[in-house]
């Protein structure tokens, strides 16, 4: 329970959450059992829920409530990222409740509402209920109705109500605008929480700390000393057994629209007033909607899909061969696009995004390459091999920063070799980074909102995107690339018309 002794100015102490439930739909899938439940529990063993928290699922399964505590058991015993503590689990799991029913079944969400308010009653929650819609996008629309129409959706006074809804927000403009008009007229904007697990590690909100906190960086944050940015998010797997999602959504819509373009405005962003959710969305917004294409989408954007080839020494096959994709499906594995910010710090400036399965390795960075420097002596020197300096912020796995920098090798002669300097969240801190989820799925519990898209933001995502995927629409199939590779020869030909070439990671 919150500290009425606590000083809220001392930001050293944790926040916890108050009294409260979490009614979590979708419970059979993969994300809850490996990341959402695993996640309720760390946050549950670190102290941060309160001993009236309260985890109902709801799911089409004929389940007993003791079915699903094994079923959370189970998850927290194999994912879970704190150690199993036996008195944590007890005093969770007597919170644990389960509702049979499917989505379209008013009378399965009557159930749900009074499950919700015998937990008010018998476990003390308050009335403070969050609705996490861990679904398929086609089926938000219906379950926020049904929320509605239940009165599960409607607080009474001095509580509230939240409904959190996973990416994607929509698969286009029109769409993220339909989605919105609908949430919008169940829950108020502030009840509204738009998961983008990717703001919730703890690198992505280190960028803030790192550009505004560091002298060392803001000054030479621009055009005058950055040639380019390169935003890259990298996986060495393929689609597994998502292909009844994937295929129709490709890489771009996937990756790009939400997780890359956020990762883009929050490198590119002026320092806001405060480190509050209102100040940190309007300098995003700012830049997305100042974020411009190249008038040829040919020449300044790529697409591909895996074919067969190598994997961690395994054999793999392609895209094309994935059970449930069709032989002639058009969905982008790789998608990669340069997006320019002709503002007064960024002018001149490209931004590559690029995104793509099955790819060299699994890693997320973004990395700024800096225009090399003005003397040519070092180029002249024979055995000197002097790049761009670049700064690179590992967002996962082994989150930290790397410097690389030109140092002289030893020895008489004045050659230059490029060197770097590391630092890793692991080496220079005793306690784990939390999971994105566990930071995430508390801040919704807190009411505290700075990581969470608004609707506005992503609608200015997609219409960045939106022209980028009509023209892929009149352009036939992509270019293939072998698993294992970086991608299809069109990406690197992409950069090479601008002088430039991708990173390896």
């Amino acid at each position: 329970m919150n500290n009425p002794l606590r000083d809220p100015r001392d930001r050293r102490l944790p926040r916890i959450a108050g009294s409260c439930g979490l009614v979590m739909f979708g419970v059979t899938g993969d994300l809850a059992r490996k990341k959402l439940m695993p996640a309720v529990y760390d946050l549950a063993n670190r102290g941060l829920l309160p001993p009236a928290f309260a985890l109902t699922g709801f799911a089409r399964r004929d389940w007993e409530r003791e079915d699903f505590q094994q079923v959370v058991h189970d998850s927290v015993k194999q994912y879970a990222r704190t150690p199993f503590r036996e008195e944590t689990w007890k005093q969770l799991s007597e919170g644990i409740r389960f509702v049979q029913g499917t989505f379209d079944d008013p009378e399965a969400f009557a159930t749900l509402r009074k499950t919700v308010e015998d937990l008010d009653r018998e476990r003390g929650t308050g009335g403070n209920h969050a609705f996490y819609l861990s679904i398929p996008p086609s089926a938000f629309p219906q379950v926020i109705r049904q929320l509605r129409d239940s009165g599960l959706s409607a607080p009474k006074e001095d509580t509230w109500r939240r409904v959190v809804i996973e990416k994607p927000f929509g698969h286009d403009l029109e769409s993220a605008n339909e989605l919105n008009d609908i949430v919008s007229e169940v829950f108020p904007a502030d009840s509204v929480f738009r998961i983008d697990h990717y703001l919730g590690k703890e690198t992505v909100q280190n960028l803030l700390a790192l550009r505004f906190a560091n002298q060392l960086f803001e000054p030479i944050w621009n055009s005058q000393y950055i040639d380019h940015v390169q935003i890259t998010m990298a996986e060495d797997i393929g689609i597994g057994g998502r292909a009844g999602y994937y295929d129709g959504i490709g890489a771009a819509r996937d990756v790009i629209q939400n997780h890359l373009l956020q990762l883009m405005a929050l490198t590119a962003m002026e320092e806001p007033a405060t480190f509050e959710a209102s100040d940190l969305r309007t300098e995003k917004e700012k830049v997305l909607r100042a974020a411009t294409l190249p008038a040829d989408l040919g020449e300044n954007t790529a697409r591909g899909q895996y074919s067969a080839g190598w994997r961690g020494g395994e054999q793999v096959g392609g895209f094309l061969d994935e059970d449930g994709i069709a032989a002639d499906s058009g969905t982008e594995t790789y998608a990669a696009i340069r997006v320019d910010i002709p503002n007064r710090r960024w002018a001149g400036t490209p931004f590559y995004l690029r995104a793509g399965k099955r790819l060299g390795r699994r890693v997320t960075e973004i990395a700024l390459v800096f225009k090399k420097a003005p003397s040519p002596y070092f180029q002249k020197v024979e055995g000197s091999d002097v790049g761009n300096n670049a700064l690179v912020i590992r967002v996962q796995p082994d989150e930290g920063v790397t410097l690389r920098f030109g140092s002289k090798v030893p020895g008489t002669a004045m050659e230059v070799r490029d060197v770097t300097m590391d630092f890793a969240y692991g080496n220079s801190f005793t306690e784990t980074s939390p999971e994105a989820y566990e930071r995430l799925i508390l801040d919704v519990l807190l009411g505290d909102p700075p990581l969470f898209p608004r609707h506005e933001e992503v609608a200015l995502s997609w219409q960045i995107l939106d022209p980028i995927t009509s023209f892929w629409a009149t352009q036939g199939q992509p270019d293939q690339y072998r698993s294992g590779t970086w991608g299809p020869a069109s990406a690197d030909a992409m950069l090479a018309r601008d002088g430039r070439v991708w990173r390896r990671p």
